[in-house]
């Protein structure tokens, strides 16, 4: 609840996670087939996103913006390059829970454009953050329906291999509802919280089609490791804490 974690940053292990999952990428050939990279446009998933699937250092006098600048939102972090890399898109559909906790209020997309050069923010209807409110927060329900509109937009992209960089109770709750009717061990794999830099890979085929092989490009995330809950249900977790005493 405190605003001195307003839009919050990756703190050093946090950057520390995401270059333990951008070597995992490059390792097992993921950087190569990744055509799209979508992420929520709050400064610690876009920082996430570029850190994951950037393209190393920048250089000055290198034809291409950077998609970071250095020390972007107090990170220490040196510049990283956009070269050689997929299209970065932020998208407000795959925001983290609305409402009330000021670490999932965004910044203005002119405060952002200048720290991320080569992310497109044109999908971004409004330049200041009309989504979240102090004193309202985002249903569970409200944020699974809000995740399945998002997938219903993916379907439109002609992207076929698409990297998505967002928030663990978006997904829980978008995956929940999008898997609600899978198979037990299907449900179980990806109904559950994600870690700090998670990576699952999940495939979405038309209902006729068969299943396919398992993923190789999976990663546990959260480096030492150790559960990484959504501020809810951290919240949740408290209170039954407190009553138990």
């Amino acid at each position: 609840m405190s605003y001195d974690l307003f839009d919050a940053h990756l703190t050093p292990l946090g950057w520390n996670q995401v270059d333990n999952l951008h070597k995992h990428v490059q390792a097992c050939g993921l950087s190569k087939r990744v055509e799209l990279v979508i992420t929520s446009p709050l400064l610690r998933t876009m920082q996430t996103a570029v850190g994951v699937f950037g393209g190393g250092a920048y250089s000055d006098g290198i034809d291409v913006p950077p998609l970071m600048v250095a020390n972007a939102g107090n990170s220490n972090h040196p510049a990283i390059s956009s070269l050689n890399c997929p299209p970065f898109i932020a998208v407000e559909l795959c925001r983290e829970h609305l409402g009330v906790h000021p670490c999932d209020k965004r910044r203005s997309v002119s405060e952002y454009r200048p720290l991320f050069p080569a992310i497109d923010f044109s999908l971004i209807e409004n330049e200041d953050d009309i989504l979240w409110t102090p004193d309202i927060r985002e249903k569970n329900e409200e944020v699974a329906s809000r995740g399945l509109k998002f997938l219903n937009w993916l379907w439109t992209r002609k992207e076929k291999e698409i990297a998505i960089v967002t928030h663990s109770g978006f997904l829980f709750h978008t995956l929940s509802a999008f898997g609600s009717d899978c198979h037990p061990s299907v449900k179980s794999e990806i109904c559950t919280h994600f870690a700090n830099c998670e990576l699952r890979s999940v495939i979405i085929v038309d209902r006729s089609l068969m299943g396919s092989d398992s993923s190789t490009t999976n990663y546990p995330g959260k480096i030492p490791q150790g559960p990484d809950l959504p501020s809810d249900i951290a919240d949740e977790k408290q209170s039954e804490k407190g009553a138990s005493k």
